[in-house]
């Protein structure tokens, strides 16, 4: 007999907000009443620590720190009046600049307004604005968007080979340091375009930094058009609702008044004390219990619709690089975290439910169901207004969007049926308001969840030590560029790294010498095998 949920089971699992239309579903997780009852005073203080940070509590203490995304939504509930207006000076300032954009004033000659932008920022400062872009993006875009997110200069090339116009592009470098070496090095791929192609990159350039760091000294000396603030109380993993996000979706034409109320609405629900009426809470709860609360199961994100395509992988970072710890907050190792991965529905269905269904049991799933079928956004100007693809019937009385739907019904019922738990989020359709519903959700669950398995959310040991990794190896390229200079023969790995006093290291000498001489900057002498090839410096 297939496994099912009550009716009345149901009603008491699912929870929702007439004011807004979201929904929470719990009713697809297995945990006992007296799971909730046991789990309230570990609620109660992660309530309570929730509280002692939006009010401005050190709530990254290795830092000195406090972590205040919560006050970007809301700047009176910050904790100083400095901080206050310095939110809301930023807010117009942004508002300010987007519409001296649109309506040509940074630009007055009409062929050369912008049309495009391109922004350069890793990590949280391109997947926030990425995943919001996917969402909302429309033909009727004020300006359109492209990302340089990496280091790797085939995908630059490829980004500037599909601009539009650089004459008409603006530019948006985004780093907190100024000192973030990818963002970096596409400021400079950038800036090098705009000069081979005869262009004063400075009055395309606008910067997002921290006040006082290597990227603002940098604008200010170069004359670039704009710069607007970052903080460091604000993680790249939680700036959408900052310059790093706002700014971006603004001078789209997006409506970033409604995203930041999305998000303050949401942020009002969360802080229910009443466990069963926070959806935070409840969320948190369920990562926990699916998860045993050591991240024994992974998180799958289902969102069923396209334009969500991108929000499994905007939470991979907010999930993963907030809980992925070594070490709890009292020195303990405990190697906590919850993986994270995902695909849209229904393409999943061709994927790996599969294996979802019948394989490893190790995931818990995490479903996100739009109601309405199309957005307003899909409208194109060669179609007749009256063109509906939502209405229109692939079989009788069914449509596209209903085989939308019956998708993730019968995928959700699939699992359940194997033991295989789930957590359903329903918005009523997508757009600025609830995406920034969404965004302040996550957040807050994260947070909580944080404090459930007693790990710092907001710091990222880890992404500086693969930093520092990362500069000990261009400094030992160096000393191998150094040593080969002084050879007149060339010299194979085991060769440089033994002159180089480093025989530990041959392997990673032997893979940037490949490197290297695949992209003609050294000259390879072929050897008996590849491991005694030799190498010169390329004349």
């Amino acid at each position: 007999m297939a496994r099912v949920v009550s009716w009345e089971a149901f009603k008491e699992r699912f929870m929702y907000d007439p004011a807004s239309g979201f929904a929470l579903d719990t009713s697809r997780l297995s945990y006992s009443p007296d799971f909730i009852t046991s789990m309230q005073p570990a609620i109660k203080a992660a309530l309570q620590e929730m509280v002692d940070l939006e009010r401005g509590s050190l709530a990254n203490p290795d830092e000195g720190r406090m972590v205040g995304h919560y006050w970007l939504r809301d700047s009176s509930i910050a904790p100083s009046e400095e901080i206050r207006r310095s939110i809301e000076e930023a807010l117009l300032s942004i508002r300010a600049f987007a519409e001296r954009v649109h309506s040509g004033q940074i630009r007055p000659n009409e062929k050369d307004c912008f049309e495009h932008i391109l922004v350069i920022g890793i990590g949280g400062s391109a997947l926030g604005p990425q995943f919001v872009t996917q969402a909302l993006s429309s033909p009727s875009d004020k300006l359109t968007i492209s990302f340089f997110d990496n280091t790797d200069p085939d995908g630059m090339g490829a980004t500037l080979a599909t601009l539009p116009s650089l004459a008409k592009t603006l530019v948006v470098v985004i780093s907190k340091s100024g000192g973030t070496k990818e963002t970096r090095n596409g400021q400079i791929i950038a800036k090098k375009a705009f000069e081979a192609a005869g262009l004063d990159f400075a009055q395309h350039f606008v910067a997002v930094t921290g006040e006082g760091s290597e990227l603002d000294k940098t604008a200010q000396v170069e004359g670039w058009l704009e710069r607007f603030p970052m903080w460091d109380w604000v993680g790249g993993r939680t700036s959408e609702c900052s310059a790093v996000g706002l700014l971006p979706l603004a001078l789209q034409g997006f409506d970033m008044d409604a995203l930041l109320a999305g998000a303050r609405y949401m942020d009002g629900l969360t802080r229910r004390t009443d466990v069963t009426s926070n959806p935070a809470v409840m969320m948190a709860l369920g990562w926990f219990h699916c998860g045993c609360g050591r991240g024994a199961k992974d998180m799958v994100v289902l969102p069923y619709k396209d334009r969500l395509e991108l929000f499994s992988k905007y939470l991979q970072q907010l999930v993963m690089e907030s809980l992925g710890k070594e070490f709890d907050r009292d020195g303990n190792q405990v190697n906590q975290g919850i993986a994270v991965y995902g695909n849209k529905g229904s393409t999943d269905q061709h994927a790996y439910v599969q294996q979802l269904r019948e394989g490893v049991h190790n995931f818990f799933a995490v479903f996100v169901e739009v109601l309405r079928d199309r957005s307003d956004r899909t409208v194109l100007p060669e179609l007749p207004i009256t063109f509906a693809p939502d209405e229109i019937e692939v079989e009788p009385s069914v449509t596209s969007g209903d085989y939308l739907t019956g998708f993730f019904l019968g995928t959700r019922a699939a699992l359940y049926e194997n033991d295989r738990e789930s957590i359903s989020v329903t918005v009523p359709e997508v757009n600025e308001y609830t995406i920034g519903m969404l965004i302040a959700l996550f957040e807050r669950a994260v947070g909580l969840y944080a404090s459930l398995i007693n790990v710092n959310a907001y710091h990222q040991p880890g992404v500086e030590a693969g930093k520092k990794a990362a500069s000990d190896v261009l400094a030992l390229q160096a000393q191998i560029l150094n040593q080969l200079a002084s050879s007149e023969h060339g010299m194979n790995a085991e060769e440089i790294a033994n002159a180089l006093q480093a025989p530990q290291k041959t392997e990673i000498v032997f893979r940037l010498l490949r490197h290297l001489s695949a992209n003609s900057r050294l000259t390879v002498k072929p050897g008996a095998t590849v491991f005694e090839d030799s190498y010169c410096i390329t004349a």
